[in-house]
């Protein structure tokens, strides 16, 4: 890892704050776990959670010169393996740490590393609120389906266009495999949940399929969720992100297919299909 300059000491606390926060931080024997896993010292075990951190990263890094040890221990803190049962609570604690994050200059991505922040440094509180702010208007004019600001919550914190189109889509998937209990995923969910046309029992139907333009409706829904999936879900599961950019535009338009997709499996009836 390059030199990371040293953390605003202001900046730090706050980290600290965030990460040893007494009801969703780290715990006490945790923060002594990593502290030593990434041998750093810890000069004041006794003292409350947030001290505690802060003197231990702050003096790690000025002894080193530099903020790659404070980078390394928010990386471990923050590793998605450990929110594997609790994936809600992973989002909702990495969008607090990348508030902070923000006026240093740096985001921490949904797989738990540090990276350059693409705005720059934020100076204001407001600065780094103002663009979520005004995308969350956005989608309540369009009057986007709950479900979808709710997957995309922490994300449009943040104003991340290129993960909350990711969010988006996987809370499309969710909502099938919570309405037919399956277990697949891609173009297979899509198959499983709404397929089986001709013969009029999809676990989902959209509608009757009585006539030939119901079923035509029923296998065009079926092809948009697979081109959303093929088109946005993974791309944005596999591409970089600073390789693949999405315009704010291009992301509330994205949202409201969600959106539309959501109220149609909402309103599909849920059949006994007998394979």
């Amino acid at each position: 890892m390059a030199n990371i300059p040293k953390f605003n000491e202001t900046h730090l606390q706050e980290l600290c704050v965030v990460l040893a926060d007494t009801n969703t931080g780290l715990t006490g024997s945790e923060i002594g776990r990593l502290l030593g896993q990434l041998e750093i010292s810890d000069p004041d075990p006794q003292s409350t959670k947030r001290i505690r951190l802060y003197h231990a990263l702050s003096q790690k890094q000025r002894g080193d010169g530099c903020g790659n040890h404070v980078a390394g221990f928010v990386q471990e803190a923050m590793n998605p393996v450990r929110y594997r049962d609790s994936p809600g609570s992973f989002a909702d604690k990495r969008a607090e740490v990348n508030e902070v994050l923000a006026f240093a200059g740096y985001v921490l991505g949904d797989d738990g590393k540090l990276r350059k922040r693409q705005q720059g440094t934020a100076k204001t509180l407001s600065q780094a609120q103002e663009r979520a702010r005004r995308l969350r208007v956005s989608l309540s004019e369009r009057g986007v389906h709950a479900d979808v600001l709710r997957f995309c919550q922490a994300e449009l914190l943040q104003d991340n266009f290129f993960h909350a189109v990711f969010e988006a889509t996987k809370s499309v998937a969710d909502k099938i495999r919570q309405r037919t209990g399956a277990t697949t995923d891609g173009s297979r969910l899509v198959d499983d949940a709404f397929g089986h046309v001709d013969s009029g029992t999809p676990l989902l139907p959209f509608n009757s399929l009585r006539t030939d333009t119901e079923k035509s409706e029923q296998r065009g829904l079926m092809n948009l969720i697979k081109g959303m999936f093929g088109a946005f879900r993974n791309v944005t599961a596999h591409a970089p992100k600073i390789m693949w950019p999405i315009a704010e535009q291009d992301a509330l338009d994205m949202m409201s297919l969600a959106s539309l997709l959501h109220r149609r499996i909402d309103a599909a009836a849920r059949t006994l299909r007998k394979d």
